[in-house]
């Protein structure tokens, strides 16, 4: 088993859970008496137990490009709920700022332009960023007052796509899709745009529609991974290991260069373009690799 496995992440779920999750299938299905004995699983970027959707989960030799998914971009629906803010950014927390700002409509689409493309963007306190070694959200709870740096981001869109008023013009709530770079936290992009309205919000609802190359469309429920992993057809919900690298090229290899690979040597005189590659011996995976002026380097190998 090597590949990617997608959840549709419900409610209340954490990504380890996820994992958890898929490893009981993995075992149900006959894969390791033990959990000790199964294939290797990890998660590809967490997702909030508040959230919902896309949560990639990979299996085997997968693990290895796990954190690819890290740096990917993602897309995500949100609901923006004016008039409160909460200290977690979100539904869970304790409402610290109250607000009788409700914007209009013009209002909430004039101002999302300055939230689009290159901007720094303040992480939430309920972060699992570290702070001189422990985690921002353990300090937050702790009552302890930190600061966390800004970050360097990139909205790629933001559009509304739906929104409930008071019946005067006025908007209780705003729902949003939104195209974004590695390290963007919704729950601070909700809170920056409430600010910019001249109010406090907070997030009501998050859901994952995209993580890097994978959609809402190849993931599967936790209802249906159990059902698969218990009638033994587990491997139809796997995604191959390429999946996950759908957005590089492949460079075939003879059995000798696939050979020189595996075993951490260099290749020299590929005319190939630089960049990375997703090398092949057939239809095996070898290695993710790097072309510098015609010379491969492995990047990432593959035990198969």
């Amino acid at each position: 088993m090597h590949g990617w496995i997608v959840i549709d992440k419900p409610l209340g779920l954490g990504s380890t859970q996820g994992v958890s999750a898929v490893k009981r299938a993995l075992r149900d299905c006959g894969y390791g008496p033990k959990l000790r004995d199964l294939p290797k699983v990890g998660h590809g970027g967490t997702l909030d137990p508040l959230a919902t959707g896309v949560l990639p989960i990979a299996v085997g030799e997968a693990t290895k490009l796990a954190g690819r998914m890290l740096d990917s971009d993602k897309v995500y629906d949100f609901t923006i709920r004016f008039g409160e803010e909460t200290d977690t950014l979100d539904l869970e927390g304790t409402v610290i700022a109250v607000s009788t700002v409700y914007p209009s409509l013009a209002q909430v689409e004039a101002v999302l332009p300055r939230f689009t493309g290159p901007i720094e963007q303040l992480p939430p306190n309920y972060s699992a960023l570290k702070v001189d070694g422990e985690r921002a959200y353990d300090l937050a709870r702790k009552g302890e007052s930190f600061e966390l740096a800004p970050r360097a981001i990139t909205i790629h869109a933001l559009s509304v796509t739906g929104w409930t008023d008071s019946g005067a013009g006025d908007l209780m709530d705003v729902t949003l899709t939104a195209h974004v770079s590695k390290g963007t936290y919704i729950r601070s992009l909700a809170r920056d745009i409430a600010l910019a309205l001249g109010t406090v919000g907070h997030v009501t609802m998050l859901r994952r529609f995209k993580a890097g190359p994978f959609t809402l469309e190849s993931a599967i429920s936790l209802d249906k991974l159990a059902e698969a992993a218990k009638g033994r057809t587990l491997e139809h919900c796997l995604l191959p290991l390429r999946a996950g690298l759908d957005d590089i090229p492949a460079l075939t290899l003879e059995p000798g260069q696939a050979g020189a690979l595996r075993q951490g040597k260099v290749l020299t005189g590929i005319a190939m373009e630089d960049g990375q590659y997703f090398a092949l011996e057939g239809d095996t995976p070898v290695a993710l690799v790097e072309v510098s002026d015609g010379i491969v380097r492995v990047v990432r190998g593959f035990n198969l």
